[in-house]
């Protein structure tokens, strides 16, 4: 049994509970534990992960969080700089889920985030778990 930590963006409320209803439920449903911390937005994530990892107590991530597109270059910079931090931790060999959504607009993001649609906080939550035992295989 794995020890996953699911790190939330919480900026969007409401659909952060869609994000983190389906990742629960993928990892409930593949028996594992998991804890939850909560980080402001999406460019905390990284290092939120990053910080958990430094004390042992995981043995994988799931990143979850929303972007919607504004009227300003944020979203580029949050979208790409959040992509960057958890790409770079992956490479380093954690194994990580990317659930953060990069969206057009709230309806692009609850179709997205709904478990009852496209379930991307479970689609995150069952990557983190394939990066788990692809890692293990390699050990």
């Amino acid at each position: 049994m794995a020890r996953v930590l699911i790190v939330e963006a919480r900026f969007y409320a409401e659909l952060n509970d869609l994000l983190l209803d389906g990742a629960r439920t993928a990892l409930q449903e593949a028996g594992h534990d998991y804890e939850v911390i909560t980080v402001p937005g999406a460019l905390e994530v990284p290092g939120a992960i990053s910080l958990a990892a430094d004390t042992g107590q995981y043995d994988a991530y799931v990143a979850l969080g929303v972007v919607i597109r504004g009227e300003t270059y944020h979203f580029e910079i949050v979208s790409n700089e959040s992509a960057r931090g958890i790409m770079a931790l992956a490479l380093d060999g954690m194994a990580i889920g990317n659930g953060i959504l990069t969206v057009e607009n709230d309806e692009q993001a609850l179709v997205r985030a709904d478990p009852a649609q496209k379930d991307k906080g479970g689609e995150a939550a069952k990557a983190a778990l394939a990066m788990l035992a692809l890692k293990q295989k390699f050990a």
